[in-house]
């Protein structure tokens, strides 16, 4: 009997720990945790995560534990000041008024792209007549390390 692999064309599962890696290689700060009981599942190979990461989860079978190190610039990069954008405070309003309860400094907003894909952006500042918004991976900077285990494999769903 074949068995059945991490590869382009399949559905996975994961269980994962992702923390901050440190420039001793120790563990840094929790960044995310992903219990068996809420399973990360991702289709391989459809860009849905990153691509440094799928290839070290390649040819896993269920089960089996992995440990991944990504440096910062094979993960999302550093920060740019491209991504930090001032926007008119009117594209904030509800109903002709500035929404003031949600666009606070530090509050993470959902927003679209020109392609109308949704992305976060977190408010830096709150100026007279805009807002200022970084659009930078929150993971930014960082080099991350992903400990887990492939929970399940299956046809691409």
């Amino acid at each position: 009997m074949e068995k059945i692999i991490v590869a382009p064309g399949k559905f996975i599962e994961i269980e994962y720990i992702l923390s901050e890696a440190t420039e001793d290689g120790q563990l840094g700060e929790l960044l995310e945790e992903c219990p068996a009981e809420q399973a990360f599942g991702f289709n391989v190979g459809s860009g849905e995560v990153l691509e440094s990461f799928e290839k070290a989860l390649s040819g896993l079978q269920a089960g089996e534990p992995f440990e991944v190190a990504i440096s910062c610039i094979d993960a999302y990069g550093p920060t740019t000041e491209d991504a930090i954008v001032m926007i008119p405070k009117n594209v904030f309003e509800i109903d002709g008024e500035f929404d003031e309860e949600n666009i606070k400094v530090g509050e993470a907003i959902p927003m679209n792209d020109e392609e109308g894909n949704e992305i976060f952006g977190v408010v830096v500042d709150v100026l007279e007549d805009e807002v200022q918004m970084d659009f930078n991976h929150p993971f930014a900077d960082l080099d991350l390390h992903f400990s887990g285990r492939i929970c399940d494999i299956r046809e691409e769903a």
